[in-house]
């Protein structure tokens, strides 16, 4: 049997038990088929970058399958059928996770980051001195670059006077 790993969004206008309880559908009709669902993961209410049937958020949820073919098939029918699926993807992969996916994993590390203080600062990161600007010796905070004694700085055009500049007549060809 082959892996795979399905996402569906539901609408979020049913409950998380509700959510659950669809989940728990979709189990039975893969196992009917002759699959397993080894993780599922609910990942919780989330908004939508673009409105899907007139919905700004939705509930998702993930699903592990080892299953064969015509069990995922199914699974999709029924999703297909289902009014409050909104959307839902299935992709075979090589193999499947056991620990939590990359969306639950990143609740925990949001988690893990060090307090900020009075100024915004997080504890953990270390003081930005060495990127502040420190005045030469004369006390000034130039930043451009000092000249070496021989360097000859190109000078600069004049500008022209009004007698100089000429100016062009367009040719319109409506000589007579």
């Amino acid at each position: 049997m082959a892996y795979y790993e399905s996402v569906f969004i539901a609408r979020p206008d049913i409950s998380s038990a509700q959510n659950e309880a669809l989940t728990d559908s979709f189990k039975a009709i893969v196992s009917e088929n002759g699959g397993t669902v080894t993780k599922t993961e609910y990942w919780g209410l989330k908004t939508l970058a673009y409105r899907v049937k007139k919905n700004r958020k939705a509930h998702y949820s993930l699903m592990n399958l080892d299953a064969p073919a015509g069990a995922v098939s199914e699974l999709e029918r029924n999703m297909r059928i289902n009014e409050d699926v909104l959307r839902y993807m299935t992709l075979r992969v090589d193999e499947l996770e056991e620990e939590p996916s990359v969306v639950m994993r990143s609740k925990g590390a949001r988690d893990d980051r060090g307090q900020r203080d009075d100024r915004g600062r997080r504890d953990d990161r270390a003081p930005r001195d060495d990127k502040a600007v420190k005045p030469d010796a004369a006390g000034s905070t130039n930043f451009e670059t000092p000249k070496a004694a021989g360097d000859a700085t190109p000078a600069e055009p004049k500008p022209e006077t009004p007698a100089e500049t000429t100016t062009e007549t367009a040719d319109t060809g409506d000589e007579k």
